[in-house]
């Protein structure tokens, strides 16, 4: 079983930055892709930025030149870091990681971390 910490939300005035991490149990190596979702209240769970095993990154179009993500493999850890934040963005920030095992995609989820923009 893989396990997902989030840490780095809060509370951050309109125009200001977090970094959002997310430790993993295990290597990240294994992990075919690695991504940050988010959730807003009343709306549904969204891809924010995702990055592959060989670094490749999507982002969502809402995101694209203010989030940048990152992995660090030797510490088995995910970055999200998060400019120019705006009140839309508030939300609850989730880290997943997708890896195969004998021809089945297995996901995985953190507990979320809260990130509140002010305006």
């Amino acid at each position: 079983q893989v396990q997902l910490v989030e840490s780095g939300g809060g509370l951050v005035q309109a125009g200001g930055s977090l970094r959002l991490s997310c430790a993993a149990s295990t290597s990240i190596n294994t992990m075919s892709t690695m991504g940050w979702f988010r959730q807003a209240p009343g709306k549904q769970r969204e891809l924010v930025a995702k990055i592959t095993s060989v670094g490749r990154k999507n982002y969502a179009d809402s995101v694209k030149g203010r989030f940048a993500i990152s992995r660090d493999n030797d510490k088995n850890t995910v970055y999200l870091q998060m400019s120019s934040l705006q009140p839309e963005d508030t939300a609850v920030y989730y880290c997943t990681a997708e890896r195969i095992r004998s021809g089945v995609l297995l996901n995985y989820w953190g507990q979320g971390t809260q990130v509140t923009v002010s305006s």
